[in-house]
């Protein structure tokens, strides 16, 4: 996703539900005012909603801005039958690691939201 993206659909105060874990970190002082000036111009997002948002926005400029590095073995063709290379870069390093990490991610918390299911936290009807 753009940050073109993102201002275009942080207009639309709608926000769509993910699975997410919370992460805490330090941000300098700008950049903390900065993400507060984006909530009143977007009084639909929650600055975590923002940060998020950007967060997500920036890891995937981050992947493009991988450099394609040829690698020697031939996985395609193009249209014209010229070979395409493998990427010897680290790109596809990076694409295992988040697809490993990610599962990791989705196990734990499938385990925490069963655990939570089978201990009452889970279930709103237990709420009074």
């Amino acid at each position: 996703m753009k940050v073109r993206e993102l201002l275009e659909g942080w207009r639309d105060v709608s926000a769509g539900r993910r699975a997410t874990k919370e992460l805490c970190a330090p941000l300098p002082l700008y950049d903390l005012a900065r993400l507060m000036a984006l909530a009143e111009l977007y009084p639909g997002r929650s600055q975590a909603a923002l940060l998020t948002d950007l967060l997500s926005a920036a890891l995937d400029e981050v992947a493009a801005a991988f450099p394609y590095v040829q690698g020697g073995k031939v996985v395609a063709e193009d249209d014209y039958g010229d070979p395409l290379y493998e990427d010897a870069g680290v790109t596809p390093r990076f694409l295992t690691l988040t697809q490993k990490y990610l599962s990791v991610l989705e196990t734990e918390t499938e385990t925490e939201t069963e655990t939570e299911t089978e201990t009452g936290k889970g279930d709103v009807s237990s709420v009074k």
